[in-house]
């Protein structure tokens, strides 16, 4: 009986520790409630599990990660493979880290081309 019960709270206490794992990994904890404006060129590009991302390099701070929702949100929003290339200009609205040394942003919505992808439209804030 004990080696059942010590089964079942070591289960549980992994199965926990996954589900925050992923919680934290997918909140959005990290980033800050105010939203900003970024504006650069694509200098990498990935569209794949976990996240679709941009390297985002601005005209006056350098290199961003820019991470998108997960790829079949993302592919909602419209913004597939071929959707943008490196070297396009992009302009990504979003929540910055919390960490004024980390320059990554969580993006609700981004602009290639001419064309508006909203991968979050319920958490776009406009003024």
């Amino acid at each position: 009986m004990m080696n059942l019960y010590g089964r079942f709270l070591g289960g549980a206490i992994f199965m926990t520790a996954i589900v925050s794992g992923a919680a934290a990994h997918h909140g959005w904890s990290w980033a800050e409630a105010d939203q900003i404006e970024l504006k650069g060129v694509i200098r990498e590009l990935y569209i794949g599990p976990p996240h679709p991302t941009l390297d985002v390099e601005t005209a006056n701070d350098g290199l961003w990660r820019v991470e998108l929702g997960n790829p079949r949100q993302t592919e909602r929003s419209g913004f597939v493979q071929g959707s943008a290339k490196i070297g396009d200009e992009v302009v990504a609205l979003g929540n910055r880290s919390t960490d004024p040394g980390e320059k990554r942003l969580k993006a609700v919505r981004i602009a290639v081309g001419g064309k508006t992808f909203d991968i979050y439209p319920e958490r776009i804030k406009t003024n």
